[in-house]
């Protein structure tokens, strides 16, 4: 079996430098790095503070959800045949504003839409995004977040967008991460030079770095499953399932994919979403949540898989394209690999 390694290790020295800059604010950070970007022409790190910017305003539309009339169904279904909640829609109203404004993004393409959106401009980048995953978890005040995947432009600038601009693998990202709307608010993002995570300090309306050099621990002791639909697991799966609870780990399910994802890459520990009768192929989206967090997880020294190989590997055919998701400590995901 091939191992799910991280090819990408931050050398100590430049861990050093950023574990100095703690307390940086994200826009001088952006600054400070810019040159680690392949193509540092200034449009990357633009588009990095426009999602910076839209995810504030999110942020603030979240925090006062119970307070105006923003909680709840508004009657309608996304691509996924799952409720949209009114706060699915107004973040991706945020998001695509911000983006169009921005002029960095040539097409949108979002969890709520059918298809991609041609913005008409000639920006050099594509974005997938999940603008509000944990839909189901908005009405009862629990963490929800954001999930966007970064990739540039392949056709020239003032052309039609083509599918080779859209359909592509999740290795060919530039960029990656997630918006944690929580106890506190974080972003957290890697452009292939490792990852690090800014708190969002809401008196000065700014992201500070708080988490440099981010990565996952090789073991762990956490397993993130819905053991409801245990039923019509694989018996693979549950055989893995069964060895984590011979070996005492700890059960811990939010129902919010980057919640689930956010502590197991501090803590340590595996998120499985394996098929099911119900959902053969998985799922979980790979365009608008797999791929960005498996890149965030390599970057951080984990692993992320489908089952049978690399989640970064697998071809693109469909926008809404769906696959079973194991991601997280790099040990933990190659031994459920084995099973």
């Amino acid at each position: 079996m091939q191992r799910l390694t991280n090819k990408h290790h931050l050398p100590s020295i430049e861990s050093s430098r950023i574990a100095q800059s703690i307390g940086m604010a994200l826009d001088r950070f952006i600054k400070n790095n810019q040159s680690q970007f392949q193509y540092a022409s200034g449009e990357l790190s633009q588009l990095l503070r426009d999602i910076a910017l839209a995810s504030k305003v999110v942020n603030r539309e979240v925090n006062k959800a119970g307070l105006i009339d923003i909680m709840g169904a508004v009657g309608s279904q996304n691509t996924g045949g799952e409720d949209q909640q009114k706060l699915d829609v107004l973040a991706n109203i945020r998001f695509s504003r911000a983006l169009e404004k921005g002029g960095e993004v040539c097409a949108l393409i979002s969890e709520e839409t059918e298809s991609f959106v041609d913005l008409n401009n000639e920006g050099k980048y594509v974005i997938a995004i999940d603008p509000l995953d944990g839909s189901s978890n908005i009405d009862v005040n629990v963490s929800i977040g954001t999930i966007f995947s970064v990739y540039r432009r392949k056709s020239p600038a003032g052309t039609p967008i083509q599918p080779q601009d859209i359909l592509q693998k999740g290795s060919e990202q530039v960029a990656a991460g997630y918006v944690l709307y929580g106890s506190s608010t974080m972003l957290v993002y890697t452009t292939g030079h490792g990852v690090n995570g800014f708190t969002y300090e809401p008196t000065l309306g700014e992201y500070f770095l708080s988490h440099p050099s981010m990565r996952i621990p090789d073991e762990g002791k956490i397993y993130s499953i819905n053991e409801g639909s245990s039923n019509s697991f694989p018996k693979a799966v549950k055989e893995y399932i069964q060895l984590c609870k011979d070996k005492n780990y700890t059960a811990r399910y939010i129902g919010s994919l980057v919640a689930d994802f956010h502590r197991n890459i501090l803590k340590g520990g595996i998120y499985v979403y394996p098929a099911t009768a119900k959902n053969p192929n998985g799922k979980l989206r790979l365009m608008y949540e797999c791929n960005a967090l498996a890149f965030v997880a390599e970057q951080a020294g984990g692993a992320a898989t489908d089952g049978s190989g690399r989640i970064l590997d697998i071809q693109i055919n469909d926008l809404h394209q769906r696959t079973p998701f194991y991601v997280g400590s790099k040990n933990m995901v190659e031994q459920a690999m084995r099973f």
